[in-house]
């Protein structure tokens, strides 16, 4: 049961980082991902700005905020766009937009600037700012503790909830004096509903775009996903040791030979197994070596925990820690008034159909004004980051909804 705790674990946070790719793809990576040497929080990388921005022809600042608990959080602000001329006379809104588990923002900026979301916002007259989670490579900074060391990683998305968000926010409000647009996926779904259940974050809210939602894990289309549902936290914990997970470091690396060495593990199919049955309807292969060029990112064993027990509880609920009974994040108490764009794709294996109707059941006493819903068909959880198409289907829309707001 050991292993088939961690291998759920395992399987769960993969997830969130292979959907990014069409099975075959994935398959034929198998065990490849290089393994990636260890990230100090000084070692010297070019910024995203630097690398994925100014080459395009716009604007880009690179900022840091830190939180309340000492993690310092690395920030992309293009403050307008490429065509544009600035003019301090024009109040530009300002966006957030927060990337998902196991990546940063580089996954917004993969596409061509003409295809991708934030310079989409920006020549659209926005003030963007990019965010990166604690732990990402843009983020591993900390005011007194270090990366390779333990007691950095012990955190989860709750203290993304309690610390990260309101950081990011009181920074940004502070910065601009406006209240702010927020853009999530996935996980940056996932901490910014929480959030708004607790009344954080809603008087500094304008609007909020919520693409692919994930609040619950109950109908996953994964063999894996299944298996993490009948995870349990101690097991996971004892099998793993490792405060850090790092699908590219060298502990994670051994611990998936040591596991297809186990003849009950098939690897040959295990990232096919993982990504179910959905397929991502609309990348190209460039991006997708793109992706794996850059990605994916560490993030906490603490973190893969957590999600794991929202899998298995069916709930939305802070971190367990077996010594009390975790209080449940209510997703109905969100503010009625707050203006949703919630959208999601019919071939999501991670972020269901059932799931996501089920958080619409709890917003089924928002205000019809300021709830909007897109459904996509054939739209799957990459899709909503990296689609050659996604500026038609999706982008526009999420852009006319935030210019409503004004």
């Amino acid at each position: 049961m050991a292993l088939k705790g961690l291998l759920g674990s395992v399987g769960l946070t993969l997830c969130f980082f292979v959907l990014e790719l069409e099975p075959h793809q994935a398959q034929t990576l198998s065990l490849g991902l290089s393994v990636r040497e260890n990230i100090s929080s000084n070692s010297p990388i070019q910024g995203l700005c630097a690398s994925s921005v100014i080459l395009h022809g716009y604007k880009c600042q690179e900022l840091e905020v830190t939180t309340t608990d000492g993690y310092i959080l690395s920030l992309q602000r293009i403050p307008q766009g490429r065509t544009q001329v600035c003019d301090i006379e024009t109040v530009k809104q300002p966006v957030i937009i927060q990337h998902g588990v196991l990546v940063d923002g580089m996954t917004w900026l993969l596409n061509p600037p003409e295809q991708n979301l934030p310079l989409i916002l920006a020549d659209n007259g926005f003030d963007v700012w990019i965010a990166n989670a604690r732990g990402t490579r843009y983020s591993r900074k900390h005011t007194s503790l270090d990366p390779s060391k333990p007691a950095y990683w012990n955190w989860c998305w709750d203290d993304m909830v309690t610390y990260d968000l309101p950081a990011i926010f009181d920074y940004v409000s502070n910065q601009t004096g406006q209240k702010i647009n927020y853009v999530g996926h996935s996980l940056g779904t996932l901490i910014v509903l929480a959030s708004f259940s607790e009344g954080k974050l809603v008087n500094q809210l304008k609007s909020a775009a919520l693409l692919s939602p994930v609040a619950y894990l109950n109908h996953m289309k994964t063999e894996i996903g299944i298996i993490a549902a009948n995870s349990f936290i101690g097991e996971i914990i004892t099998a793993s040791g490792e405060p850090e997970f790092d699908p590219k470091g060298l502990p994670v690396h051994r611990f998936m030979e040591a596991l297809c060495r186990d003849p009950g593990v098939d690897c040959s199919d295990l990232f096919t197994a993982i990504t179910g049955l959905s397929d991502n309807c609309c990348l190209n292969s460039s991006t997708v070596n793109l992706f794996m060029m850059h990605e994916p990112q560490p993030t906490s064993t603490k973190n893969v925990v957590h999600l794991s027990q929202t899998v298995r509880d069916g709930v939305l609920a802070k971190f367990d820690n077996g010594k009390i009974t975790p209080q449940i994040y209510n997703l109905s108490n969100i503010p009625h008034n707050l203006p949703l764009f919630i959208s999601y794709g019919g071939e999501d294996a991670l972020s269901d159909v059932l799931d996501v109707r089920k958080l619409l059941d709890d917003l089924k006493f928002h205000d019809a004004d300021k709830l909007s819903v897109q459904f996509i068909n054939n739209y799957a959880h990459a899709d909503y980051v990296m689609a050659f198409n996604a500026k038609d289907i999706v982008y526009n829309h999420v852009t006319a909804f935030f210019k409503r707001q004004f």
